[in-house]
């Protein structure tokens, strides 16, 4: 008698976990890729395109890669690659989506929050994390956040925060050391990047701004090691939107 072999169910996991992996990360920021890529061919040559997108697409080019979709293409296979490698099944609760919009919002909010806190101390201007140029427009300013949300997410924190992990740790660290240490330099190099100092077209460069590009680059960092790329991408969008509107 053969006893018929039964495959080992998946263990359910909450919110927290689900919402932390890439694909799930990936199906929630694939609206705001479409709209931030659809939004700028649509709007033409007024539209803002965010730096670190530019940046991106320049160093593609220099490798003789200039297509134009190919940028959200591989945005998309690194997400779907690090899942794979991390061996998480190929599961997705829809009902999660809303949660982590609403998730995005909150985070938003308190950076908002942290950031009047620390303009009434400090007596400055409170500023977008993403750069670019005032406009009136709703749409354009809209679209431009989120391709900061995203793009900013990408370089900054999944793909520059790895990579000093590793590098750091090839110095013998431990990788608790390493990982702050590649969220401190990373939110560095975050906040330098929006100045003219360090990119040409940036800010003038100024201290109390710059403290809260790099508080906020450490707060997205830690979203990211916590929470994923998805809240991270979303709360980034989120803040800047709230900036805009406030």
């Amino acid at each position: 008698m053969s006893v018929a072999e039964v495959e080992p169910e998946i263990p359910e996991i909450n919110y927290w976990q689900a919402t932390s992996r890439p694909l799930t990360s990936l199906v929630f920021v694939l609206p705001m890729l479409a709209i931030y890529e659809a939004g700028i061919l649509l709007l033409g040559p007024g539209a803002i395109r965010n730096g670190v997108d530019v940046w991106l697409r320049q160093f593609l080019e220099l490798l003789g890669l200039g297509q134009y979709f190919l940028l959200p293409v591989l945005t998309i296979g690194i997400l779907l690659a690090w899942h794979h490698l991390k061996h998480y099944p190929w599961q997705l609760r829809p009902t999660n989506l809303p949660l982590m919009a609403a998730e995005s919002m909150v985070l938003g909010l308190f950076l908002l929050c942290l950031a009047h806190f620390q303009a009434s101390v400090m007596q400055m201007q409170i500023v977008a994390a993403s750069t670019g140029p005032e406009v009136d427009v709703t749409t354009k300013q809209v679209v431009a956040y989120f391709g900061a949300g995203i793009y900013e997410e990408l370089l900054f924190r999944l793909m520059l925060i790895p990579v000093l992990i590793v590098f750091i740790q090839g110095f013998a660290f431990p990788k608790v050391i390493a990982t702050f240490a590649a969220m401190l330099i990373s939110s560095l190099i975050f906040a330098a990047a929006h100045y003219n100092l360090f990119v040409p077209g940036g800010d003038p460069i100024d201290g109390y701004t710059f403290l809260f590009r790099l508080s906020a680059g450490l707060i997205f960092a830690s979203i990211f090691a916590l929470r994923g790329f998805g809240i991270a991408a979303g709360s980034h969008a989120m803040y800047d939107v709230l900036v805009a509107f406030s």
